[in-house]
């Protein structure tokens, strides 16, 4: 029987992680806009290209962010709902007492 330390630990970096996932797409929806804005106000300007350098740093974080977070969950969670779902479907007149 494995410790429940080995769980929670796992959930908690997932949660994390969907956290900190959302706030890089956030900000990278942000940046690209206003690279986008910048880009046509002033195009090949000095703030046009930090917003795009800050651009493709959120985009390099939120890839990172969802490659651990997919890592993390792996294929159990795939699996562990296929499973559940086939047993609905088994016995769908089965009634508990």
């Amino acid at each position: 029987m494995s410790p429940k330390t080995e769980r929670i630990m796992p959930l908690r970096t997932v949660q994390q992680l969907r956290r900190i996932h959302f706030f890089y797409a956030l900000g990278a929806l942000l940046w690209a806009a206003s690279a986008l804005w910048s880009g046509r106000q002033a195009p090949g300007s000095p703030q046009m290209w930090a917003c795009v350098l800050l651009l493709a740093a959120f985009s390099g974080l939120l890839a990172t962010a969802s490659l651990f977070l997919r890592r993390l969950q792996g294929p159990e969670a795939g699996r562990l709902a296929n499973h559940t779902a086939a047993e609905k479907m088994a016995s769908p007149q089965h009634a508990h007492a």
